[in-house]
């Protein structure tokens, strides 16, 4: 557990993912290794474990640095993140009733389950576009979207949008922002300050319909 917390960390550090992938991969191995990573957040209900925001805006820095082509691993992540809803959206649709039977697990908190389906009653078909920005929500909003049966070309239409929006965003901040000395020098304050500007879309919703705004799902 220890060696994978170790590794988790380094996805979110630009100086430790270079590293990383020198170090363990090479080439196309590289790129599949980074599309596997977003795969499992936004595919897997355990995914939720994973540095998603953090870990978009470290690859841009370190596409930035040189080490990544841009264009190509813009293309690679939005194509994991648009195929990893879709798997989600299916679990969801296909043994989502059994999931809300299952005891609650380290890898399975029923809690994140519950918070996101009052996300998704209160926001509807606009979470999937939403839960991109958020951590932990964004794993599950698409299982249970399709617990709740949604059609899927509607879906699927939120989910591109939400998935090119997210990746786009997220790397190409990194992209030109990775080698600002200040950023570089609080790389961990701009991560949590990125991480809190997510929460804009969702509490400026909240507002328009005159409701109590939160920070939580």
């Amino acid at each position: 557990m220890e060696t994978l917390v170790n590794y988790i960390k380094q996805l979110g550090d630009p100086d430790q993912l270079i590293l990383l992938l020198k170090s363990l991969f090479s080439g196309h191995l590289s790129y599949l290794f980074l599309f596997a990573v977003i795969f499992a957040e936004t595919g897997l209900l355990i995914g939720f474990i994973l540095p998603g925001d953090s870990f978009l805006f470290t690859v841009g820095v370190v596409a930035g640095a040189g080490e990544l082509n841009i264009l190509l691993i813009n293309i690679i992540l939005i194509a994991a993140a648009i195929l990893g809803d879709s798997v989600n959206y299916s679990l969801g649709r296909f043994i989502g009733q059994n999931a809300y039977a299952r005891p609650h697990s380290v890898f399975f908190n029923k809690k994140h389950l519950e918070k996101t389906k009052k996300f998704y009653e209160k926001h509807g078909v606009k979470t999937i576009i939403y839960a991109r920005f958020l951590p932990v929500v964004r794993t599950f909003a698409p299982f249970v979207a399709g617990v709740a049966q949604m059609n899927y070309k509607e879906f699927l239409t939120y989910n591109i949008i939400g998935g090119v929006g997210w990746v786009i965003i997220m790397t190409m901040l990194g992209y030109f922002l990775g080698d600002v000395p200040w950023i570089r020098a609080n790389f961990e304050k701009v991560i949590i300050g990125i991480i809190l500007t997510s929460f804009i879309p969702p509490i400026y919703e909240m507002l328009k319909k005159g409701e109590k705004p939160t920070l939580e799902p």
